[in-house]
C-alpha cells in the first residue's frame, strides 16, 4: 500500500525498529502496557461486533493475552512485565500480530484508533458482563458512543504512599502525554475538530479527569470512598483518573493517551512515562515538592491537548523556571500562556533526560520521537488520509497498515 509507506516505517516491516537498538535497561521501574483496539469493516470503516469470534480465532504468541473490553467491537491486549524497551516492543508486536491476523481471516480489520470511525451511535453492543449492564442502568446516556480505545502504561511502584506522591509530580505532564498520543480525530463519519475525541468521550464519566493533588494515601482513599458513597463510581475499577494506583497489581497506572497507531509509538509513550515516573520518584525520595497545579487550569490544559494535539498549541502550566517542582502553587500569581506543543515535549525530554540516559533509553526514544515529529501525530495522519478523497476506507487502510504492519511481512 504505497500511500502509507511513510506512516508504517515506525515498525519492523521497513527494517529494524529503532527501539530494537536499545540495550537491556538498567531502569529501576518495571513497565507494562495495555492497548485497546477496534474491529472494523475494512471497506466501510464501520465497527464490527465480532470480538468473541476474533478472540477464538487468535493463535500464536501473544494470543492468550488478548481479552474482552466494554463493547463487542473491541479487544484489549496486556503485555508481560518488562524492564527492556526492546522486549516490550516485541511483546506488543506479537499481540498486535495475533489479533490482526485473526481479524483479517474473518474479513475484518484490527485498528488502533481512539474512536470508532463510524457505526457507533447510541448505546454500543456491550460485552456479556453484568457489570456493564449495571453501568448502563446507572449512568444512562453517558454510555452512548462509548467503546473508545486508550493506551495505559503501568510502572512498578508498590508503595502506595509513594505512588500517590509520584502522581502529584506527574499531573502537570499529563496534557503533554495526551498531546503526543492523539489518535482519534474522526467519529461517526466526520472530523470532530479534536485531535483526541476519545478524551472528550471519556471525560463524560464522573471520575475521568486529571487526578486531584493528594496530600497522602489516606486522602486518596477518602476521595475514593466519597465517590463510592455518592454513586459517581460503582466500584474501584471505575476510578478513571488519568493517573491512579492500581488496585490489582503493584503499579501506578497512567491513562492519559489514545491507543497509539504503532507499537513503536506505544513504546515511545511507555518509555517517556517511565522516565517521568522515575524522575518523580527520585524527587519524592529527595523531599522535592510537586508543583500544585490548580485543578481548573489542569483541566484546561488537558482540553487544549485533546483539541490541538502535538501539532498545535499547548497550555504552559509550569514555565521553564519551575519545571522541577520547588513547591510552586500554579494558578495564584503564576503566568499561564499558550505555546507550541512541541516546546513542552522538548521540556519534558530535558526533565527526564538524566534518567533516560542512565537507563540506556535516550537514543532509541529520541530517534523515535524525531520520526513522530516528521510524520505528525496519529491524528494528523488520519486527517491527511481522509482529506485525499473524503473516504473512511482510506483511513481504515492507513490504520490497518499502522496497527500491525509486520503481520504479513
Amino acid at each position: 500500500m504505497p500511500d502509507v509507506t511513510r506512516e508504517v516505517q515506525f515498525d519492523t516491516v521497513h527494517g529494524p525498529s529503532l527501539v530494537a537498538q536499545a540495550t537491556v535497561s538498567s531502569a529501576t521501574l518495571t513497565l507494562g502496557v495495555e492497548e485497546e483496539f477496534l474491529l472494523a469493516d475494512p471497506r466501510t470503516g464501520r465497527v464490527a461486533p465480532a470480538a468473541r469470534e476474533i478472540r477464538e480465532r487468535a493463535a500464536g504468541p501473544g494470543a492468550d493475552r488478548l481479552v474482552f473490553e466494554l463493547t463487542q467491537f473491541q479487544l484489549e491486549s496486556n503485555t508481560a512485565v518488562h524492564t527492556s524497551l526492546r522486549d516490550l516492543h516485541g511483546d506488543l508486536l506479537e499481540m498486535r500480530r495475533a489479533a490482526a491476523c485473526a481479524a483479517a481471516n474473518a474479513g475484518l480489520a484490527l485498528v488502533a484508533c481512539g474512536t470508532a470511525l463510524d457505526g457507533n451511535r447510541g448505546v454500543p453492543p456491550l460485552s456479556s458482563c453484568p457489570r456493564y449492564q449495571t453501568m448502563l442502568r446507572e449512568f444512562g446516556a453517558i454510555m452512548d458512543g462509548q467503546g473508545v480505545c486508550g493506551c495505559h502504561v503501568h510502572v512498578g511502584i508498590a508503595d502506595r504512599e509513594e505512588a500517590v506522591r509520584v502522581s502529584n509530580h506527574l499531573r502537570p505532564w499529563l496534557p503533554v502525554l495526551q498531546a503526543l498520543a492523539t489518535n482519534s480525530p474522526i467519529s461517526d463519519g466526520r472530523d470532530t475538530g479534536y485531535a483526541s475525541w476519545r478524551a472528550l468521550m471519556m471525560g463524560r464519566w464522573p471520575s475521568a479527569e486529571p487526578p486531584p493533588f493528594f496530600r497522602s494515601v489516606e486522602h486518596y482513599e477518602s476521595l475514593v470512598a466519597g465517590m463510592l458513597a455518592g454513586g459517581t463510581i460503582l466500584d474501584r475499577k471505575m476510578i478513571y483518573w488519568l493517573v491512579r494506583p492500581s488496585d490489582h497489581v503493584p503499579t501506578l497506572e497512567i491513562r492519559a493517551a489514545d491507543v497509539c497507531p504503532t507499537a513503536g509509538e506505544a513504546v515511545l509513550l511507555a518509555g517517556l512515562v517511565r522516565g517521568l515516573a522515575e524522575t518523580a520518584l527520585r524527587d519524592v525520595r529527595a523531599g522535592v515538592p510537586a508543583p500544585d497545579v490548580e485543578d481548573t487550569l489542569l483541566r484546561a490544559a488537558y482540553w487544549r491537548a485533546a483539541r490541538d494535539g502535538v501539532d498545535g498549541e499547548a497550555l504552559d502550566l509550569l514555565g521553564a523556571g519551575v519545571s522541577r517542582g520547588a513547591g510552586v502553587s500554579i494558578g495564584a500569581g503564576v503566568s499561564i500562556s499558550r505555546v507550541p506543543a512541541w516546546r513542552l515535549v522538548d521540556r519534558l525530554l530535558e526533565y527526564v533526560r538524566p534518567v533516560l540516559e542512565e537507563n540506556g533509553d535516550w537514543t532509541p526514544l529520541t530517534d523515535q520521537l524525531e520520526r513522530l515529529r516528521r510524520s505528525g501525530s496519529g491524528a494528523a495522519r488520519q486527517r491527511a488520509a481522509y482529506a485525499r478523497r473524503g473516504r473512511l476506507c482510506d483511513v481504515v487502510e492507513l490504520l490497518m497498515a499502522q496497527t500491525a504492519a509486520s503481520c504479513w511481512a
